[in-house]
């Protein structure tokens, strides 16, 4: 039931905002009592904070799926690109942006460890890069995972429509793919942009 109830809310909360939706909005949803509800959480910040945690672990899983069919590094990161476009399709606003703003406390705790995830993978997929010739040898590689996530990051608290943050992510993986591009890397990032209508 715990998990039945993180999950309805967890896409309530994500397709509706996290201000607006109520515990007696999910109870009704899923035809239970709002008692029931509080049987597992204490309050609402509760409920929000491990739906987070369980989003958290399926972008993560997502992430090794698309790392484990073995692309190119640059067309790696257009495959991550695309998960998160079918992930977050339904949203109007973006989750990061209504978390930051209602519950700053709770979108800290899961920046911590979406910064130490994206970092892992931001280093292994230029890593990869660069043994592959697609990134230059001389790269400085853990100034270019921060700059990365940086950009990534603030475009996602900052920009309040789901689809404006995903068109600028687009330009934000081009700026950092020629960053860090061998003339063999600029021509798979063209192949990769003309695939993906950019």
């Amino acid at each position: 039931m715990k998990d039945k109830i993180i999950k309805k809310a967890t896409d309530m909360f994500l397709k509706l905002g996290f201000k607006s939706v109520t515990m007696d909005d999910i109870a009704g949803e899923m035809c239970i009592s709002k008692k029931t509800i509080y049987k597992y959480f204490s309050n609402k910040e509760t409920l929000i904070e491990e739906g987070t945690e369980v989003v958290h672990q399926n972008i993560h899983r997502l992430m090794e799926e698309v790392i484990s069919e073995n692309h190119n590094a640059i067309a790696e990161n257009f495959k991550m690109r695309e998960m998160f476009k079918e992930m977050f399709k339904s949203f109007d606003q973006s989750p990061a942006y209504q978390l930051k703003k209602h519950y700053p406390e709770i979108y800290e705790k899961m920046m911590a460890n979406e910064i130490e995830d994206c970092s892992r993978f931001f280093r292994m997929n230029i890593e990869k890069g660069i043994s592959e010739g697609l990134y230059r040898k001389e790269t400085d590689i853990e100034a270019a995972v921060k700059f990365y996530y940086t950009l990534i990051f603030s475009i996602n608290e900052n920009t309040m429509m789901e689809k404006d943050a995903y068109e600028l992510e687009a330009k934000a993986l081009e700026y950092h793919t020629r960053a860090i591009a061998t003339p063999n890397g600029i021509a798979e990032l063209q192949k990769q942009l003309q695939l993906h209508n950019l």
